[in-house]
């Protein structure tokens, strides 16, 4: 790796859905990102199987589980969390605190939350992450329209 990795917080949804096409060790292979997921985030995905999924993502270091400590951070995701999720809330505090980028395919409220808060240019999305890893050849246009249709199965629809 050329330069430091850019640290990505993770919110469930893009968690949930690389689990659903089975490469959620893919996240520690995108180059220069490193992907962290908040403990808020890691409570909510309560289906065991996909829980199972992300401890054992956790242990091999795909991701790293951290907590909020610093107390702006921790009053930034009060804040935040009186109008959206837990895991939301805390992926979007941490973001704007330390500099991260962030990945969530919320929309609406969140969109709108995480513009204000952070530069548009550090929120990656499921497609976006999809399409990064096509162009570093690590998976092929091919394997990337099965997800396709199987996210759209699961009521994930890309764009």
């Amino acid at each position: 790796m050329a330069g430091e990795a850019i640290v990505v917080v993770s919110d469930a949804n893009v968690v949930i859905n690389f689990i659903h096409i089975d490469r959620l060790d893919l996240l520690a292979r995108l180059p220069e990102m490193h992907f962290v997921v908040p403990e808020q985030v890691v409570a909510e995905i309560t289906d065991a199987a996909q829980a199972g999924q992300l401890r054992e993502a956790l242990t091999r270091g795909d991701l790293d589980k951290v907590r909020m400590t610093d107390t702006a951070e921790i009053a930034r995701y009060a804040e935040l969390a009186r109008t959206l999720g837990r895991g939301e809330s805390a992926c979007l505090a941490l973001a704007e605190a330390r500099g991260w980028a962030l990945a969530s395919d919320e929309r609406r409220a969140f969109r709108r939350a995480a513009v204000e808060g952070i530069d548009e240019r550090r929120l990656l999305t499921t497609p976006a992450l999809i399409l990064c890893a096509i162009r570093t050849g690590l998976v092929t246009v091919a394997e990337a329209d099965s997800w396709k249709a199987l996210l759209e199965r699961r009521r994930f629809r890309m764009k």
